[in-house]
């Protein structure tokens, strides 16, 4: 997020019950996968209502997964919850290791707290996997750090290469893009490296360390226009539809959610909105310059 941040009046957002409401039309629309995130979606008060109440297509067969994506602050609080709610594989953001640089990024967070909640999450049975964001002259030097600490406790890793979102100056994203190409270059010296076929129906692609059989997962969006595998779609906290995180383009669902009732007119806009899902996004800094830059923050169409 920006450093001083508006943030939009209640009335704005989707209360808890809309919230179900609309994941609802959507499961019955056949979306078998649901992911909540943020910001952090754990601070939201008596989130775990919704949690308890999308639980109910879990226990039904309609929704196959339900996941979290968090940056594992209130993960000790809420771990035996969420998994008693159906959750069985969530996603923590987390771009360090080091105590300091993690104060530094995230500006007042802890990172004891995080390990305690991955520590609660992992007890209680969920799988996790750590999501990196790849940083040049930040967090290199931790490859392998990070790289063996998900192994030692048989944790899944993604790397992400930084993306032109946000009011930031061309200079700085790429100053801070590292390729993922260089990364994986980096790994392939130490271990035998060898590309996976699955496939998440997401942006990442997958590759096995042979030596000690890890499974790490590469989002280029950069290097590596990853769009012709991707059928995800995102829904802000004010019901705005983003068939693609790379482009501006946008649908409102909110109106037809408090239109009526009754979820045709709903379904109808659901429609509409995936119709419109782009071929790709226009991601480029090939020539030194943020190309396809999105205005609007991470933080406003969610991790």
């Amino acid at each position: 997020m920006s450093e001083n941040m508006t943030f939009l009046p209640k009335k704005d957002l989707l209360t808890l019950e809309e919230l179900d409401r609309m994941c609802t039309s959507f499961v019955n629309l056949g979306v078998k996968k649901l992911r909540i995130t943020g910001g952090e979606p754990l601070v939201r008060r008596g989130i775990m209502t919704f949690f308890n109440a999308m639980s109910r297509h879990i226990e039904t067969g309609a929704l196959k997964e339900l996941t979290l994506t968090t940056n594992g602050s209130q993960l000790e609080k809420y771990a035996d919850d969420l998994y008693a709610a159906g959750v069985r594989r969530i996603n923590v953001s987390l771009d360090t290791l080091d105590e300091g640089k993690f104060a530094e990024i995230t500006r007042w967070g802890r990172l004891p707290q995080v390990m305690r909640g991955i520590d609660a999450a992992q007890r209680v049975g969920m799988r996790v996997k750590i999501n990196a964001v790849a940083l040049a002259g930040f967090n290199e030097v931790e490859l392998f750090t990070m790289q063996a600490w998900c192994a030692d406790r048989d944790v899944d890793l993604t790397y992400i290469e930084v993306m032109p979102m946000g009011d930031i100056g061309n200079e700085d994203r790429i100053m801070q893009y590292w390729s993922l190409k260089d990364l994986r270059a980096r790994l392939e010296e130490r271990f035998t490296v060898t590309d996976l076929a699955e496939s998440s129906g997401g942006p990442a692609r997958y590759i096995r360390l042979e030596e000690t059989g890890q499974k790490i997962g590469l989002i280029t969006p950069m290097s590596h226009n990853f769009c012709e595998s991707c059928n995800r779609v995102r829904i802000t906290c004010t019901g705005e539809i983003y068939t693609c995180l790379g482009q501006e383009g946008h649908s409102d669902l909110r109106a037809p959610l408090r239109a009526s009732d009754d979820d045709a007119q709903l379904e109808t806009a659901i429609r509409a909105a995936i119709g419109l899902k782009p071929k790709g996004h226009d991601f480029d800094y090939s020539r030194q310059t943020v190309d396809g830059q999105v205005s609007r923050h991470m933080s406003h169409t969610g991790g």
